[in-house]
């Protein structure tokens, strides 16, 4: 649960890399950039955790220490809508991450859930829940409950993640809350994110289906994105103001509602971006005081 309001890059920032640092010392990093979440990128991991468990733990430390939120980006080759192997071997991608989240201390593993392939949304959505629910009780019986799984909005068109399939997969399975990813409904609705109004719809969906906590401690992806008829085409920066969604209307309905989400920003300029989303709130929060 946030306390506040927190920004964070989506992965260790470029002008971090030059330093050629230890990814234990990026809390104390983003700490002085002024920033307070960080979610690690465990993108390409395979069944087991590819961190020693020595080091996660040394991050979870350090994060606590620089007063940084952690959360963990799940394996991309995930696809809980499959069968047979690929789903067995996604199950363990995703188990491995989340045994280096509860090493870590990390409060949720955000993943992708999967993609249709040629089943009917409602038949893939079902997989999906059946294998969610397989993931957590793994995770209770060795006490990995901690941690949360965070299945995120998507994108394109393709993929299991719409607003409504989200929200389903945490009405049905324990341990699960949703990561909106608010360039990805951007995105998969060819744009539809313009209003103060349109981003309140969402919000009150997700009060209606998971309830006021849910609503007021948000786990959130940003950035512009670009997009086509098929949905999410790239990410980029938030100077590139051709591109939407416009965060100063979220920024105003954040503060309107007194919500406290963490925002993980994915543009091009990870921890730059996010010290820009951020200023725009405390700008917007000094005029309405």
């Amino acid at each position: 649960m946030a306390d506040r309001p927190r920004f964070g890059p989506a992965g260790v920032p470029q002008s971090f890399k030059v330093l050629k640092r230890p990814v234990t010392e990026i809390p104390k990093y983003l700490h002085d950039e002024g920033l307070d979440a960080f979610e690690y990128q465990a993108v390409r991991w395979g069944p087991k955790p590819q961190m020693k468990r020595e080091k996660a733990e040394e991050l979870g430390i350090k994060a606590v220490q620089h007063d940084v939120c952690l959360t963990l980006h799940g394996s991309y080759f995930v696809n809980l809508c499959s069968e047979t192997e690929v789903l067995e071997a996604s199950k363990r991608r995703l188990l491995a991450c989340v045994t280096a989240a509860d090493w870590m201390g990390a409060d949720a593993v955000v993943f992708h859930p999967g993609h249709y392939g040629k089943k009917p949304p409602k038949e893939a959505l079902d997989i999906c829940v059946r294998a969610m629910k397989e993931i957590v009780e793994f995770m209770r019986s060795n006490s990995l409950t901690k941690v949360h799984l965070a299945p995120e909005t998507a994108g394109r068109l393709s993929q299991l993640g719409n607003l409504q399939e989200i929200l389903a997969l945490c009405e049905k399975v324990e341990l699960t809350e949703p990561n909106i990813d608010w360039s990805h409904l951007h995105a998969r609705e060819r744009g539809k994110l313009k209003t103060i109004d349109d981003f309140r719809k969402v919000i009150d969906e997700i009060e209606k289906r998971l309830g006021t906590h849910a609503t007021k401690n948000l786990h959130c992806h940003y950035s512009h994105i670009e997009f086509t008829d098929k949905g999410e085409r790239r990410h980029h920066t938030m100077d590139e103001i051709e591109y939407g969604p416009d965060f100063k209307i979220l920024a105003s309905l954040i503060i309107e509602l007194d919500l406290k989400p963490v925002m993980i920003c994915e543009s091009p300029y990870l921890d730059i971006d996010a010290q820009k989303m951020r200023d725009i709130l405390k700008r917007l929060k000094t005029r309405e005081s």
